[in-house]
């Protein structure tokens, strides 16, 4: 008896033993298979404190505290697309190029999958709230009626002005998408090629320029104030004295196109389907007040495009401008 005693006692020991040992390995693995701060991506507490930070955003409309870095991104400006594109986001929905179907030409590779979200001047709030943004872009000129309604569904910024001086725009955005970096490095490069083309251009830039725009039934005079306008301030190319006003643009009659003479004349369409503005500039350009300027004459009457020197307003425009004028002007 007592030697069975003895043995069903050893054979339980070391039963307990084998179990005891099983648990310490299992644990031991669960352990181990917990990932390190490196095999989580390289974040630490620390970094993901950082991530989800609170920032307050001051803009035109007050002041907006953003979480982190935002994902869903809808851009109510068409110079804003232009934005958030060369920083490398892609937003989940944006207005409406203003020429283009839906966008324009020059961005519309970069935008497929992109959800239109209305016109600039009317974006569809239901659209809107539908994508579940976490950060919507709008602009004071156009959007100040409706901020509340934006704000309501998402955190909202709103630039101050569309007129000529992008820059500001820029850096705004760049901020609200935590990538004041990158921006700050956009505006750089693109500073130095304003630089480059200065230096080159050399007596190139004491001829003076003039634009016009031909629209649905009238035609303007663009100044300083514009897209196109700040941009050749920036350059210093010359403009004719009644060229050069600190303003946005006149709308003339025939008479005053000798206003419009100069050593050169860039001139664009706004067309936007229905050949209103393209009846516009054959009527113009046909007329023989027209053909007797100066510069028609010389050849220097160049057509360009409507988008990259007008509407688009933005960022890629801007370079893409700058590449047009290295090649008009012959600059290598």
């Amino acid at each position: 008896m007592m030697n069975q005693a003895l043995h069903n006692w050893k054979r339980t020991s070391l039963w307990a033993i084998v179990c005891l040992l099983a648990i310490s390995l299992l644990s031991g693995c669960g352990r181990a298979a917990e990932p390190t701060p490196a095999q989580q991506g390289g974040k630490t507490e620390g970094a993901a404190a950082s991530n989800d930070a609170v920032r307050k955003i001051k803009h035109a409309m007050g002041e907006t505290e953003i979480k982190g870095t935002p994902q869903r991104v809808v851009i109510l400006t068409n110079e804003g697309t232009e934005a958030l594109l060369a920083l490398g986001v892609k937003p989940v929905g944006a207005v409406r190029s203003w020429t283009g179907n839906p966008w324009y030409e020059h961005i519309k590779n970069d935008m497929n999958g992109v959800t239109m979200v209305g016109e600039e001047s009317q974006p569809n709030m239901e659209l809107i709230a539908s994508l579940k943004p976490d950060l919507i872009i709008g602009n004071k000129l156009r959007n100040e009626k409706i901020y509340e309604q934006l704000k309501a569904i998402a955190p909202t910024i709103e630039s101050e002005t569309l007129r000529g001086e992008w820059k500001t725009n820029f850096r705004l955005y760049a901020e609200a998408l935590n990538k004041q970096a990158e921006g700050e490095k956009i505006i750089a490069d693109f500073d130095k090629r304003i630089a480059d083309f200065r230096s080159k251009a050399g007596d190139k830039l004491k001829e003076t320029v003039s634009v016009v725009r031909f629209m649905a039934g009238k035609t303007r005079i663009y100044y300083s104030d514009t897209f196109t306008g700040v941009i050749f301030k920036e350059i210093g190319i010359a403009r004719p004295a009644t060229k050069s006003k600190e303003t946005f643009a006149d709308e003339i009659t025939k008479e005053r196109l000798p206003e419009v003479d100069a050593d050169r004349l860039f001139y664009f369409t706004y067309e936007t389907g229905d050949s209103k503005a393209s009846k516009t500039e054959e009527e113009w350009i046909n007329d023989p007040l027209w053909k007797n300027l100066n510069v028609v004459k010389n050849g220097k009457a160049i057509k360009v495009d409507d988008a990259i020197w007008n509407t688009a307003g933005g960022v890629r425009a801007a370079n893409l401008l700058l590449d047009q004028l290295y090649k008009i002007y012959d600059i290598k």
